[in-house]
């Protein structure tokens, strides 16, 4: 362990070492982060389509208010006819 060719050899293998590491840490770093954003998008499309079958639903309701409204006044007497 005391021969200069020993030391260089280590010191070659520990910067191998950390330069693999550092690659396989920043490319796991880009493949999560393009999951994650192809997951959003998905995600988006999905809560828009939910959100435009909440606003028909909304729309049904409000007619069936007026309806059931306009039942109301005239089975109890108060239609304006």
């Amino acid at each position: 362990m005391t021969e200069p060719q020993v030391w260089v050899l280590i010191g070659v293998f520990a910067t191998a070492v950390f330069g693999m590491l550092t690659w396989q840490t920043i490319s796991f770093n880009r493949a999560l982060r393009t999951s994650i954003d192809s997951l959003r998008e998905v995600m988006d499309v999905r809560f828009e389509a939910v959100n435009a079958r909440f606003d028909a639903v909304d729309a049904k309701i409000d007619a069936l208010d007026r309806d059931v409204q306009a039942l109301t006044r005239h089975v109890f007497g108060t239609d304006p006819r």
